[in-house]
């Protein structure tokens, strides 16, 4: 959305689209009434045009529709959305995908030979398109935050899935690049919106005193951390036909293609960067800490443990003898009672509070019903999401913090205003790696 490199206002973008969606409408083409805008239908300028990289289960179950997604069809089957582009590095990830798009647009234009979406295998030319307004990120972990801030620069407004970001440092460049290009953000923690709102009920009954003062948090998953490592293999096996291989390390080191490329190659991190952001991110919630961070952690009994500033201390393990929690939550324990949660169920001890009514003056977190619907109506408001990029890295960092005490064996200090480990040269090493030419962010 530019001019010889001038951002373009959304409004005037809109406004130029509206304008080609009527020429087009003077073709004498026989198209429905919903391709053209008619009979309470969303004109075709007015769609938020998104480009969808990264297509294995999660990001083709965004795309399409999937147990994550909460949207019957996916963005795909939304009226306010416009398909442009698939990119994966596989090419029948990415074929297969265009091809179902495709039909998809096919059946609701009455055009058989619909092609509108494009298949790429560089995701730079998905963000060099002037034509997509978002982007939706479905990665390899190492490749989530450099791939977002890359979007974030070419003026795309961004929902990238976790774990949002492998290092601090890179996580701090993210946050910046949101600010300085004022783009729209979403991170990939649902809880803040789905499942019936258990977790925005448990984070207000929390903050509101309902438990008493809060004293410890149970986190039921070990945070973790990325480890750079010597990236050397003497294991070796040709590259699949439609499969590019470098282009999928990205920035990490070079090492030969071994046969596992999923979300991360083994070794690649210590403890659990995969549900732990979930984990984490809902704890930040409740802790009133999304704009700051513990200040210590450290590993003991085979959990690591974190204290924040007001003394709440955060432990990796469940809450002795009480299973709910497991699946993305939580257990918050005070002095006057527990609330625990997870997507499954809600309790309480007394059970007395999950029926307790609103109080006056009490105070409520932001309210979300729809992950993606937030991210869709926020592009359009210019507000920030539910969990926008500041809010993520510091979730984020939180896991990433008690990784690095994990990795290290010891007790790690944290300051999360100048976001280092205060005389900690060894700590401090882990902030960051190299990327490789030419992917540094």
């Amino acid at each position: 959305m530019s001019e010889a490199g001038i951002p373009i206002p959304r409004r005037e973008f809109l406004r130029r689209g509206a304008k080609a969606a009527g020429a087009a409408a003077a073709v004498p083409w026989l198209l429905p009434a919903s391709a053209l805008g008619r009979d309470g239908h969303i004109p075709p300028g007015e769609r938020i045009g998104m480009g969808f990289i990264g297509l294995g289960g999660q990001g083709t179950g965004h795309l399409l529709g999937g147990a994550w997604t909460y949207v019957p069809g996916g963005y795909a089957a939304r009226e306010d959305v416009q398909v442009r582009a698939v990119c994966d590095v596989r090419q029948e990830r990415r074929e297969q995908a265009r091809e179902r798009c495709n039909r998809i647009y096919a059946t609701r234009t009455g055009q058989a030979a619909y092609d509108g979406v494009q298949a790429c295998n560089d995701f730079r030319e998905v963000l060099a398109r002037d034509d997509i307004d978002a982007v939706l990120l479905a990665l390899p972990y190492h490749w989530a935050c450099p791939m977002a801030t890359m979007a974030l620069r070419a003026g795309k407004d961004v929902y990238c899935e976790k774990p949002m970001c492998i290092t601090l440092r890179e996580g701090r460049h993210l946050a910046e690049a949101c600010r300085r290009f004022r783009r729209v953000y979403q991170a990939g923690t649902q809880q803040r919106s789905e499942y019936g709102g258990k977790f925005r009920q448990a984070c207000n009954l929390v903050r509101n005193g309902r438990i008493g003062e809060l004293r410890e948090v149970y986190a039921y998953r070990l945070p973790g951390a990325f480890l750079p490592r010597a990236w050397t293999s003497d294991e070796s096996q040709p590259v699949p036909d439609g499969f590019d291989w470098d282009l999928w390390l990205g920035p990490l080191p070079w090492r030969p293609y071994a046969g596992q490329a999923g979300h991360a190659l083994p070794g690649m991190f210590v403890g659990d960067v995969n549900w732990a952001p979930h984990h984490y991110d809902f704890i930040q919630w409740v802790l009133d800490a999304d704009a700051t961070g513990p200040l210590e952690a450290w590993p003991e009994n085979d959990a690591v443990h974190l204290r924040y500033a007001n003394g709440v201390v955060v432990h990796s393990t469940g809450f002795p003898g009480d299973p709910v929690g497991n699946v993305g939550g939580a257990c918050f324990v005070g002095t006057e009672g527990r609330i625990a949660v997870d997507r499954d169920r809600i309790v309480a001890e007394p059970a007395s509070i999950l029926r307790s009514p609103p109080r006056p003056g009490e105070s409520h977190v932001y309210h979300s019903v729809s992950h993606a619907g937030n991210f869709l109506d926020c592009i359009r408001t210019r507000q920030p999401t539910i969990c926008p990029a500041e809010t993520a890295v510091r979730s984020m960092s939180t896991v990433l913090v008690g990784g690095i005490a994990l990795a290290l064996g010891r007790a790690v200090r944290w300051d999360p205003a100048r976001e280092q480990f205060p005389g900690d040269a060894e700590a401090n090493r882990l902030l960051a790696y190299v990327p490789r030419t030419p992917w540094a962010t």
